[in-house]
């Protein structure tokens, strides 16, 4: 099956990624801590998530939620949602899971995925168990049925503080993820979004979700490992605290996705998870993942407001709102959704002459569905044709963008020899619902008509040939195809014998 290749990788990630804050094409997944949440907030939960700052919305699709209350509150922020300015009304949520402590949320746009089902991967409790469960919601991109549609989202708020006991409960709570991602069936992807509470890479917990080790693999998709902790170096990936005395000053909340998501085909991360984010500006154009309201400023200190670049200040004091005295950022990131592959299923050359030359057009693009996500949500699609003899098309790889033309190629009959040709031309694309479409191609080479001897020329002895089939009333001489043999075929015939083939 053909892969997008490196270059057609690149721009396309940089181009979507210059736009990844408006909003979204494709399907934006967003993690949260919200506070101890039970319920209230309307209108600043209304500006954070659908407020406009210089053409940039939040706008997501699916939002991983830690530090909710109680199934009322789930229900009431689906309803905050949905009745929001802006809004497209279509919010719900999985069935809510009351464990220890504070819970995990998931909300989700119906238009967009369709719930598969919850799962809790642990349960919280007292030691030697994590404090808080961990969930796990698997959900299926609209439109597609086979596996590269399927996506696991891990929602998981570790244990707090700093110390061996502490750091020992988070990593028994990233073996439990990991050990869970390793099972799931092949080709599935999965994200992991949380409060980690996990202050450098170096962690043993972190390290259990990154390292290369069989399946089950985490990827930081902006490449940035280090010691978060108070660094000014990593400024614009700090999430917490916005508002309390510490200010912002740690990367506690993260999105980890899984190396399927970043491999450049089918449902892919936007951006260059190879590249580390940008240690000066936040807008960088080589990702789509945002710290929402961070836009560097805030380093140390109660998030900025007034003069906010990335968020502006009403949706800035309505995050800090939001965090209820003490609290989080949240994270977001652009995933495109699989391309898929249009086309022709039949092509079908007719009756040509011995000689002559047979061509015909295929039409086949991108079929991407770009009402629901978006021109640029939906990803490149690469094919190749393949087809037997005496058929011929084009080599190579080719490409279409969702939204563009069609592309039309050429397909070519060998009419070197008479005969009745059928064939199957086989288009491998990146296209997981039909990564092999196939298109009937047929023909018929027949003789020359002037060569009515079928001597293999063209002369008076074809003339004489058909006179005499013609005065016959022989139905071959039918050419005008009437079902009689007159005039009218004999001037037909006199035409093309005068034409040669």
């Amino acid at each position: 099956m053909p892969r997008l290749t490196r270059t057609a990788r690149l721009v396309l990630s940089a181009t979507l990624a210059l736009a990844a804050t408006a909003q979204a094409d494709g399907l934006r997944v967003v993690t949260w801590n919200v506070s101890n949440y039970s319920g209230g907030r309307a209108a600043a939960f209304e500006t954070a998530v659908y407020g406009v700052f210089d053409g940039r919305s939040m706008a997501p699709d699916v939002f991983l939620l830690q530090e909710m209350l109680s199934d009322s509150s789930v229900q009431q922020l689906v309803q905050i949602l949905n009745a929001a300015p802006d809004s497209p009304g279509d919010w719900a949520a999985a069935p809510f899971v009351d464990g220890n402590d504070t819970d995990n949320g998931f909300l989700y746009r119906t238009s967009k995925v369709e719930l598969l089902g919850s799962v809790v991967v642990a349960q919280g409790g007292a030691s030697p168990n994590h404090p808080r469960d961990i969930n796990r919601y698997d959900v299926r991109l609209v439109g597609y049925g086979s596996i590269e549609g399927v996506i696991s989202l891990y929602s998981s708020h570790m244990k707090a503080s700093t110390g061996g006991s502490n750091e020992a409960r988070r990593l028994l709570e990233a073996q439990r993820i990991r050990a869970d991602a390793e099972a799931l069936p092949d080709g599935q992807h999965f994200i992991l979004g949380g409060d980690f509470n996990i202050r450098s890479s170096n962690e043993g917990a972190y390290q259990e979700l990154i390292i290369v080790r069989d399946d089950g693999q985490f990827v930081d998709p902006i490449a940035s490992p280090g010691s978060w902790n108070n660094s000014s170096t990593f400024r614009y990936i700090h999430t917490q605290d916005p508002i309390g005395a510490g200010g912002v000053d740690d990367r506690y909340d993260q999105l980890l996705v899984s190396a399927s998501l970043v491999d450049g085909d089918g449902a892919d991360y936007v951006g260059q998870a190879a590249i580390p984010y940008s240690r000066s500006a936040w807008d960088d154009p080589n990702h789509s993942y945002r710290c929402w309201g961070n836009d560097g400023s805030s380093f140390n200190t109660v998030l900025r407001s007034e003069g906010n670049e990335m968020v502006g200040a009403d949706i800035a004091d309505a995050l800090k709102l939001i965090c209820n005295g003490s609290g989080h950022l949240p994270v977001m990131l652009d995933l495109v959704v699989p391309a898929r592959l249009g086309a022709d299923a039949v092509i079908d050359f007719g009756t040509v002459t011995v000689g002559a030359v047979a061509t015909e057009l295929l039409t086949a693009g991108n079929a991407g569905d770009t009402v629901l996500w978006g021109p640029d949500g939906v990803g490149v699609l690469e094919y190749a044709l393949g087809v037997e003899a005496p058929f011929g098309a084009p080599g190579g790889i080719q490409h279409d963008a969702a939204g563009d033309p069609f592309n039309v190629h050429e397909i070519t009959l060998d009419t070197s020899t008479v005969g009745v040709y059928e064939a199957v031309l086989v288009i491998a694309s990146n296209d997981p619902e039909v990564p092999l479409f196939e298109v009937l191609v047929r023909g018929e080479v027949v003789g020359c008509v002037s060569d009515w001897n079928a001597d293999g020329s063209v002369d008076t002895l074809d003339f004489l040939a058909y006179l005499n089939d013609w005065v016959a009333r022989d139905l071959i001489a039918d050419l005008t195809g009437d079902g009689t043999v007159d005039t009218q075929d004999f001037l037909e015939f006199l035409n093309l014998w005068a034409e040669g083939c």
